[in-house]
């Protein structure tokens, strides 16, 4: 199996990194709003899925998703540009 620690952006810019086993469906709950989606969905934003990373188990998942919480907004838009020269330098 497969896991996903991907990264939504709403209108407003806000990010929001969180982690499943099958991506198509959790961008479908965040989409329907259903009461699986966040709650940063749910508050009516609109949203896009802007990055994604695959993971063979979900430990290593919850490991980067942790991480990934962790880091600077300027070092996540780096990522997200695929900037690694400023990534490795933030």
């Amino acid at each position: 199996m497969r896991y996903f620690v991907y990264i939504l952006k709403d209108t407003q810019n806000n990010l929001y990194i969180g982690q499943t086993n099958n991506l198509n469906s959790r961008e479908k709950q965040q989409i329907r709003k259903t009461k699986k989606a966040a709650k940063f969905i749910k508050d009516g934003k609109e949203f896009k899925l802007i990055y994604y990373e695959v993971y063979k188990t979900r430990l290593e998942a919850m490991r980067r998703e942790k991480q990934l919480k962790g880091w600077t907004r300027a070092k996540k838009e780096a990522l997200i540009r695929g900037n690694l020269k400023l990534l490795k330098k933030l």
